[in-house]
């Protein structure tokens, strides 16, 4: 296991023993705003029989460049990406903003697309106009950060699992979320879902206070060819939340999304 870096994107691949032969599709998973890699588990970003590799988008974790204000750019960032490594196809998995890039990848570059796993994310985002002011503001940052982990996850959660959260939600510069939530913003693509012609899985926590569940089921009724599972008492942050019920849906998605290719 390794974390290289190409075309400015810092990148972790889960098990170099799988090729391009013998796991001809990888699987990316893309976080969400002010993320990085880590927002993936390690359940998740190392599932058997799959070539995974987990990226930190321009400006997040350890990769360097800018912080984008449009979701088109983070996924033209991404398809220069695997094209510098040899990604002719892949299955995209996005969580929230995530979610949206993985949205625009398979649109504005479905060649590229083999399949989309949908992970809390909608097909329009709008951010509250508290979060994206006091994002704006260093001084604000701290407040929008406590904000945004009572909103992130299930009355279940663990504290644990929240403080280690709330603590990597410090590190995030406050320009990064606040340029990543005008992005989010800004996107929408609710009339353009009818010409995705990936497969797509769609996941969703029950108990999602930032993107309630309906925008999950308004994906999967709309997009051809999407299958939507519900997590129970799971909030935004699904895969922290679940990471082993998560890993394992992907891990099946995954390998079928591979057997069916061939």
């Amino acid at each position: 296991m390794k974390m290289p870096t190409a075309d400015g994107i810092y990148y972790f691949v889960s098990d170099l023993r799988q090729t391009p032969q013998s796991a001809p599709i990888p699987m990316v998973l893309v976080h969400g705003a002010g993320g990085n890699h880590l927002y993936w588990p390690a359940h998740v970003r190392r599932l058997p029989d799959l070539r995974v590799l987990a990226v930190d988008l321009p400006a997040h974790g350890q990769s360097s460049g800018i912080a984008e204000q449009e979701i088109s750019a983070y996924a033209r960032h991404l398809a220069e990406w695997a094209k510098s490594i040899g990604i002719e196809r892949a299955i995209w998995v996005g969580h929230s903003m995530g979610g949206a890039i993985a949205l625009t990848l398979a649109l504005e570059y479905p060649k590229m697309t083999a399949a989309l796993g949908l992970v809390a994310t909608a097909a329009r985002l709008p951010v509250s106009p508290y979060l994206l002011d006091a994002t704006a503001h260093e001084a604000t940052m701290p407040s929008a950060a406590e904000t945004i982990m009572k909103w992130a996850f299930s009355p279940q959660t663990p504290e644990n699992l929240r403080t280690q959260a709330a603590k990597r939600m410090s590190e995030v510069r406050y320009s990064v979320l606040h340029n990543d939530f005008v992005a989010c913003n800004l996107f929408d693509v609710s009339d353009r879902l009818g010409e995705i012609e990936a497969p797509a899985l769609v996941l969703h926590g029950s108990a999602d206070k930032m993107v309630p569940l309906r925008e999950g089921e308004f994906l999967a009724n709309n997009i051809p060819n999407a299958e939507l599972r519900v997590f129970p008492n799971a909030g935004h942050m699904l895969m922290l939340e679940k990471p082993r019920e998560v890993s394992e849906v992907l891990r099946e998605f995954g390998v079928r999304v591979q057997r069916e290719s061939c």
